[in-house]
C-alpha cells in the first residue's frame, strides 16, 4: 500500500536508484499516519482474520488498559464479561463477511459503543482486516473546551461553570456545586455567552461541540508502542 502511494505521488515514475530514499519516505510516512491515529478523540482497533489486533491507537490502548467493558488478552480483543465477548465475535465474523455492525455495551455508567467496519472487500486480494471505531470521547475530555476557555480569557469558576454545562448539568446542579446562589450561576453563564458571542446556552454549546478533536496527552500510565503485538496492558 505504501509503495503504491510513493509511486502515485512520483507521477506513476519510477526515479532510478531512488528505492532506497522511497522506503524511507515510506517509512516516515508510516510513522506519521500513526501518529496522526493518536490524536483521533476516537479509539482506533485494527484487527485481522485471525482475530488479532494489528493496532491500537491512544484512545483505544486507553479503553483496553481501562479494562471495564473491553479488554486485550493473548492480542486478541475481548470483551469484559461472556456476553460482551460473544457480542464482539459475531460483530467481527459478520464485518468479515462484509457487513457493518454496532454494538452499544453499558457497565454501570460507563457506555461504550464499537462500530465494526470491513477495510477489505470479498472480491479484492488483500488480506481482511476490519476496523473497529469506539465511541468519541466525552465533549469535557476534549482539551480543545479547556483552550477555548483560555482563549476567552474566562476566570477558573467561568470555565468551571462551562464545564458544567457540557457535562449536562442545571442551573440548579452547577449552583450546588459550587455552594452558590442560582443567581450567580446565571450571571457568570451570561458574562460567558457575552465573552463566547453566543445569543443562548444552546448556541454556547453549540459553539464547544463544534471545536476541534484534541486529545489530553497524558492518558496512558506507561508508554506503549504502537505495534499491538508488543504491548501489554495493567
Amino acid at each position: 500500500m505504501w509503495q503504491a502511494t510513493e509511486t502515485a505521488w512520483n507521477g506513476g515514475s519510477e526515479v532510478p536508484g531512488a528505492a532506497g530514499a522511497a522506503g524511507v519516505r515510506s517509512g516516515l510516512a508510516q510513522q506519521h499516519l500513526m501518529r496522526v491515529f493518536d490524536e483521533i478523540d476516537y479509539g482506533m482497533l485494527i484487527i485481522d482474520a485471525q482475530g488479532r489486533i494489528l493496532h491500537a491507537n491512544h484512545l483505544a490502548r486507553h479503553e483496553l488498559a481501562n479494562g471495564r467493558i473491553i479488554m486485550s488478552y493473548g492480542n486478541s480483543l475481548l470483551g469484559s464479561s461472556a456476553e460482551f465477548t460473544s457480542q464482539i465475535q459475531q460483530a467481527m465474523e459478520s464485518s468479515f463477511r462484509g457487513q457493518r455492525k454496532l454494538l452499544m455495551m453499558t457497565v454501570g455508567d460507563k457506555e461504550l459503543s464499537l462500530a465494526f467496519t470491513p477495510l477489505s472487500h470479498p472480491l479484492e486480494a488483500d488480506a481482511p482486516s476490519v476496523l473497529v471505531l469506539l465511541s468519541r470521547q466525552s465533549t469535557c475530555d476534549n482539551l480543545a473546551v479547556r483552550m477555548f476557555a483560555r482563549t476567552l480569557n474566562l476566570s477558573p469558576s467561568e470555565e468551571s461553570v462551562l464545564m458544567g454545562l457540557c457535562r449536562g448539568l442545571s442551573i440548579a446542579d452547577i449552583a450546588r456545586q459550587h455552594g452558590v446562589a442560582e443567581s450567580t450561576v446565571r450571571s457568570q453563564i451570561k458574562t460567558l455567552r457575552e465573552k463566547a458571542g453566543a445569543p443562548s446556552i444552546r448556541r454556547l454549546l453549540h459553539r464547544v461541540n463544534s471545536l476541534p478533536p484534541v486529545v489530553p496527552a497524558l492518558r496512558i500510565i506507561t508508554p506503549m508502542p504502537h505495534n499491538a503485538t508488543e504491548f501489554s496492558h495493567p
